[in-house]
C-alpha cells in the first residue's frame, strides 16, 4: 500500500499573531512552525500502516523553502520522502489543485489530509482533491482500518460516530481519533539523522485557479474588564449574570 500525507506548515498555538501591510497579510516574524495538529495525527496512523503492513509513507506540501523543517521532522517520525510543490499556499483551492496532480502521478492508494488547518480553517482541501480526482473520501475520520482494498472508517456526526465501508483509492480528512494525542511521535536522535538522508523532492506547481484573495485580517476584540464577586455573595452574582452578561 503506498500512502501519501498531505502536511500543512502552521504557526504554533502559542505564537503571537500580527499582520502587516495594512492588516492585508500575516507576519511570520518570529513566529515558530510546526505540522498542523490534524495532519500529525494522520501521519501518526499512517507509521502505523507502515509498521503493520508493510506500506510506504510519502509527505507533501505546498511552500517554499522554509517549510522543509516541517518536512524533514515528519521525515524523522518515518515517513518515506518528501515532496515540496514549489508555491506560496495562497488559498484551500490552488493548494488541491497542486496535491492532486502529485496524487494523479503519484499512483497512491490512501492520501490522508487533515480535516482543516488550524491557521485558515478553510476545511476544504480533502473534499476538493477527492472531487478533483473522483476518488472516495471520507470527512472528520476518526478511526481507519484497512484488509487489501477494503477499509473500514469511523467518522465524527453530530451526536455521534457513523461507520463506513468503502475501498481504495481513498482520500481521510482526519482528526484526533485517528490516534490521541498520547500516540503522537517525537523524532528521536537517530530518526533526525536518517531523515537528512531521505528524499526531498521539490517539484514546480502545475498552473491552476486562484480562486481566493483575503482582503483584510482583523484580530479579535480585546477582553473588556472583569468583575469579581465575593465567594459568598450569591446574590449578587445571580444579579449581575442576569441583568449585565444576560445569560440567565
Amino acid at each position: 500500500m503506498k500512502i501519501l500525507v498531505c502536511i500543512s506548515n502552521v504557526p504554533d498555538t502559542t505564537s503571537k499573531i500580527n499582520f502587516t501591510a495594512d492588516n492585508t497579510a500575516f507576519d511570520t516574524t518570529g513566529v515558530q512552525f510546526v505540522i498542523n495538529p490534524n495532519d500529525e495525527f494522520g501521519l501518526t496512523r499512517a507509521m502505523w500502516f507502515k509498521e503493520k503492513q508493510g506500506a510506504t509513507v510519502h509527505v507533501a506540501t505546498v511552500g517554499g523553502p522554509s517549510v522543509e523543517s516541517t518536512m524533514r521532522k515528519a521525515l524523522a517520525i518515518g515517513a518515506d520522502e518528501g515532496i515540496r510543490i514549489n508555491a506560496e499556499p495562497t488559498d484551500g483551492f490552488f493548494v488541491a489543485q497542486q496535491l492532486a496532480e502529485v496524487i494523479k502521478t503519484g499512483g497512491y492508494d490512501l492520501v490522508i489530509a487533515g480535516r482543516e488547518s488550524i491557521d485558515y480553517n478553510g476545511g476544504m482541501v480533502p473534499g476538493i482533491i477527492a472531487a478533483l480526482l473522483d476518488i472516495n473520501f471520507v470527512n472528520t475520520c476518526i478511526g481507519l482500518e484497512i484488509e487489501g482494498d477494503k477499509v473500514t472508517a469511523i467518522r465524527e456526526i453530530d451526536g455521534g460516530k457513523e461507520t463506513l465501508e468503502t475501498s481504495l483509492p481513498l482520500i481521510i480528512g482526519g482528526q484526533k481519533g485517528l490516534v490521541e494525542e498520547s500516540d503522537l511521535r517525537i523524532p528521536n536522535m537517530r530518526g533526525i539523522m536518517m531523515a537528512r538522508q531521505k528524499k526531498l523532492n521539490v517539484v514546480e506547481p502545475v498552473e491552476a485557479i486562484h480562486a481566493i484573495k483575503d482582503k483584510t485580517f482583523d484580530k479579535p476584540a480585546p477582553k473588556g474588564p472583569v468583575k469579581l464577586v465575593d465567594a459568598g455573595n450569591v446574590g449578587e452574582l445571580v444579579k449581575l449574570l442576569h441583568n449585565e452578561a444576560k445569560v440567565i
